[in-house]
């Protein structure tokens, strides 16, 4: 008897462990310490669009580069947080064409849509002044903090071993029953 409860003790633990698991262990292309997005995400061909980076947080502090096949490389110098390119006239309508920011070594991407017609003039796109609420990034995603981590890690040992240790007392009341 007193086994079972030794085991499913053990089990709780080890499911709670594995639960507790960071998302950022979870392989993606698209972990990056810094954020990154293109604005509009489809454009017409001819179209202008903003590059933002993302610094707040400190994860790219140099120069950072966005590469596509449809627009010239561009490069972000480490005091300003976007840039804009213009997409190639002759870009495929209906084509979905890969941007890659890099800073710092590390790379993430994001896609940018073709759209069917060509504008007049260049499309404008809205700039936001200031900064706003960073969303979507979740868990542990947005900054790894091993301080965090570390705690989350020491609270399921904790209840682990309450748990065992209170299976233990349980089991030795029964038997002196």
């Amino acid at each position: 008897m007193r086994a079972i409860r030794v085991a499913s003790a053990a089990l709780l633990g080890l499911t709670a462990l594995t639960f507790a698991a960071p998302a950022a262990v979870a392989k993606s292309d698209n972990i990056t310490p810094f954020g990154f997005s293109v604005l509009p995400s489809t454009v017409a061909p001819g179209g202008q669009v903003t590059l933002l980076l993302e610094r707040d947080h400190g994860g790219c502090k140099g120069s950072a580069t966005v590469t596509s096949a449809v627009f010239d490389t561009i490069t972000i110098p480490s005091h300003r947080s976007q840039a804009t390119a213009v997409v190639d006239w002759d870009a495929r309508p209906g084509a979905v064409h890969r941007v890659t920011f890099t800073c710092d070594g590390v790379s993430g991407s994001t896609s940018l849509t073709i759209a069917g017609l060509r504008p007049v003039e260049p499309t404008p796109v809205p700039l936001y002044p200031g900064r706003g609420v960073q969303a979507g990034e979740g868990g542990s995603l947005a900054g790894f903090d091993l301080k965090q981590i570390g705690m989350g890690a020491a609270l399921v040992v904790g209840s682990v071993g309450t748990a065992y240790a209170l299976s233990r007392r349980r089991g030795s009341n029964e038997d002196n029953a």
